[in-house]
């Protein structure tokens, strides 16, 4: 399969934080969109680009709780992704304002979640995930069109769990949360390819990312004893492994997406460690991208997928 990930040589790895790859760079005068931007990496993220210069906006399923945690470093705004009125009615009121986007981080998700339905009967993971910003991004085409945006999807190592599930997207039988988990972050790999191979005639570039591995409240699905049995914490829930990343160096991937100039010009691609990186990897070594999440026919037929599932496709109008 001929792809363009392919390293660049960027200087930036794995202990790079995010004022290493915003030193020099002035976003003075451009407007961000980070979705979960009141949490975990979202957090480290929203408060990166800011001090950077931008104004940044911070959907958010608790806008209270987003408000507290950012004061006036963010506007926030309310946006549950497990609901289509919902990202309908965020979209709108945006796009109401006048305003483009020059970067837009999918930062919000959900992992390994105990079985749970949304909307038409959607599993959770996928639903929020994916489905979620598939719509958020159609829906908000126009403000990210004009401004020639960046698009960076956070999908995870973890999408080496699973391709798309085409006979049982939303496991209607035996569910797993970590192939749900994985699936989902399949997902967000391949749109982020489809998403760039339209978007370019227009300027609006596209990425996807693994952050590392990052004790976050992202994993408050995971029971203490998965994590003690998994080596990741210990019985009070500290974390053990040396390899975890602190939050400015698991948010530092999505950043160099969004802002760097040495991905002038690309789009499209996998990265890990502030670095393309190559096909690769398995469950066990989730060490570059798999193949088949950056395979433009099933980007293309996830795309088609997805467009039906929410009635929204920029292609077509929304």
């Amino acid at each position: 399969m001929r792809t363009p990930q392919q390293p660049i040589g960027s200087g930036f790895g794995a202990q790079s934080t995010t004022a290493d790859v915003l030193k020099g760079i002035d976003l003075t005068g451009t407007l961000a969109v980070v979705t979960g931007g009141y949490s975990g990496l979202g957090l480290e993220t929203a408060r990166a680009l800011a001090a950077a210069g931008a104004h940044v906006v911070v959907p958010a399923r608790r806008p209270i709780l987003a408000t507290e945690a950012l004061g006036d470093e963010a506007e926030v705004a309310a946006l549950d992704l497990a609901d289509l009125d919902s990202v309908r009615s965020f979209a709108d009121a945006f796009l109401a304002t006048g305003r483009g986007i020059d970067i837009m981080i999918n930062s919000a998700g959900v992992m390994a979640s105990p079985e749970t339905r949304v909307g038409p009967d959607w599993e959770l993971q996928f639903a929020a995930n994916h489905l979620g910003h598939f719509a958020l991004v159609n829906r908000l085409w126009p403000a990210l069109a004009e401004r020639a945006a960046r698009v960076v999807a956070v999908s995870s190592g973890a999408h080496h769990f699973s391709d798309i599930r085409w006979d049982d997207v939303h496991f209607a039988t035996g569910y797993d949360k970590w192939q749900a988990y994985g699936q989902s972050k399949t997902a967000n790999v391949l749109m982020a390819v489809h998403l760039d191979k339209i978007g370019r005639d227009q300027g609006v570039r596209a990425f996807a990312l693994h952050p590392g591995v990052i004790a976050t409240p992202l994993a408050r699905h995971i029971p203490l004893a998965e994590q003690i049995a998994n080596g990741w914490a210990d019985e009070e829930g500290n974390p053990l492994d040396a390899s975890f990343k602190t939050p400015a160096q698991g948010a530092a991937t999505q950043v160099w997406a969004a802002t760097s100039p040495q991905l002038a010009g690309l789009g499209g691609v996998y990265l890990d460690d502030c670095e393309i990186v190559e096909i690769g990897g398995s469950a066990q070594d989730p060490t570059g991208v798999a193949g088949y999440a950056v395979d433009p026919e099933s980007a293309a037929r996830l795309w088609a997928y997805s467009a039906e599932a929410t009635g929204v496709d920029l292609l077509v109008g929304n």
